[in-house]
């Protein structure tokens, strides 16, 4: 099963993405995953309280796997697999769904995993392709990325599987952030995130802008891209988390560094370039680069085997909040002592700060100690996406 940091991760390594199969969320270091009984569709409603936009200026997109191939939803519900014969005269497909005239809208919202994406003034271009399987695939945008059709175009997504009556879902900022966007799930339980306070858009664009060093990331009045994505492109320093890591490393040279996982405690020491740890399990890391602690992978990279993985996972989290070199024992559930220093992750700071909740998806690793913009639900009955006031 893909997990969605391999979504993320494959997403920013090419435009060519396939949604997870499954979410895997990090929770302190576990991984939570809920079953429930078997439901055909589930009631997807769309509300457009963006103030800016009206709902014939807005098209969203459902696209992504059903467990076998890339699909799409239709304006009626239906599923259907990516086909390259989709591609129209302009070489694009056109798998918008309007909104009604007025007030809401309701999708009917089959199984699958995949994101769900609003296009604002113009619609999106998706392309199929021939994947490597020899199967369709889509190349989802890439905003961050000057030369991709896309780039004009305001728009963001949510994530979400849903299968067998199971919803996980979150907004996400782990490439960019563009459109407010909230999330409601009923169904055991009635459950919202991802609400911007008032204002907050605009904040989000100051306080990027501002940070030394992040303002780059900002384009225009169009979108916030992450970090990870201005590496190479002369928009973020490459050794931004260097000196930072390199404390990391001299730290724990000469004192334990104890992680927590739901395997149990680890305890770790560094000893020339790599940070061993004995436990439930010996695991080991190379000492990371900046990129890799953006991305949450190279020698971050969380495998799905309960042992190295939810270890990375944690670490990551740490660097990206820059409590790894102060606090000795982890995973930090104190967000008052996140995001500060010299390597201060000023983009995802800026995320946590403009969310009612305090919560959002800044990069892959957000996740844990629960710090995500992510709900789930066993038993799913009704989702509702709203665009929020910009």
């Amino acid at each position: 099963m893909i997990s969605r940091r391999s979504l993320i991760r494959g997403a920013a390594a090419s435009a060519i993405a396939v949604p997870a199969a499954g979410l895997l969320v990090t929770q302190a270091g576990g991984i939570t995953r809920k079953k429930a009984g078997r439901a055909a569709a589930m009631p997807l409603k769309i509300v457009n309280n963006s103030g800016e936009f009206d709902n014939g200026s807005i098209h969203v997109y459902i696209v992504g796997n059903d467990g076998t191939n890339q699909v799409r939803v239709t304006p009626e519900g239906e599923l259907k697999p990516v086909s390259v014969g989709d591609n129209g005269g302009d070489g694009f497909t056109d798998y918008a769904i309007p909104l009604a005239g007025s007030g809401e809208t309701t999708i009917q919202l089959p199984e699958m995993s995949g994101r769900i994406y609003f296009a604002l003034g113009e619609k999106l271009k998706f392309k199929a392709v021939e994947g490597g399987d020899g199967k369709a695939a889509l190349a989802y945008p890439a905003a961050w990325v000057e030369s991709d059709p896309n780039f004009g175009v305001m728009h963001d997504c949510a994530e979400f599987t849903f299968k067998e009556g199971a919803m996980y879902c979150n907004t996400t900022m782990v490439d960019m952030f563009s459109v407010p966007l909230s999330i409601q799930l009923k169904g055991a339980k009635e459950q919202t995130t991802g609400t911007l306070k008032s204002g907050a858009r605009d904040k989000i664009f100051q306080d990027v802008g501002g940070a030394e060093g992040f303002a780059d990331l900002v384009i225009d009045d169009k979108r916030v891209i992450a970090p990870g994505h201005g590496l190479g492109a002369g928009k973020f320093a490459e050794d931004h988390f260097d000196a930072y890591i390199d404390e990391v490393w001299q730290t724990y040279s000469g004192k334990d560094l104890i992680v927590t996982t739901n395997a149990g405690k680890f305890t770790g020491r560094v000893s020339g370039e790599k940070l061993s740890f004995t436990g439930p399990g010996e695991v080991s890391f190379n000492k990371p680069s900046t990129k890799d602690v953006l991305f949450c992978d190279g020698e971050l990279a969380a495998p799905n085997d309960g042992t190295t993985g939810p270890v990375a996972a944690i670490l990551g989290a740490a660097f990206n909040r820059t409590t790894l070199a102060s606090v000795a024992d982890q995973p930090t559930t104190d967000p008052a002592e996140f995001y500060k220093g010299d390597a201060a992750h000023h983009y995802v700071k800026a995320m946590h700060a403009a969310t009612e909740d305090g919560k959002a998806y800044g990069f892959a690793f957000d996740d844990v100690a629960g710090f995500a913009s992510y709900i789930e639900d066993g038993a799913a009955s009704e989702i509702t996406l709203t665009l929020t006031p910009f």
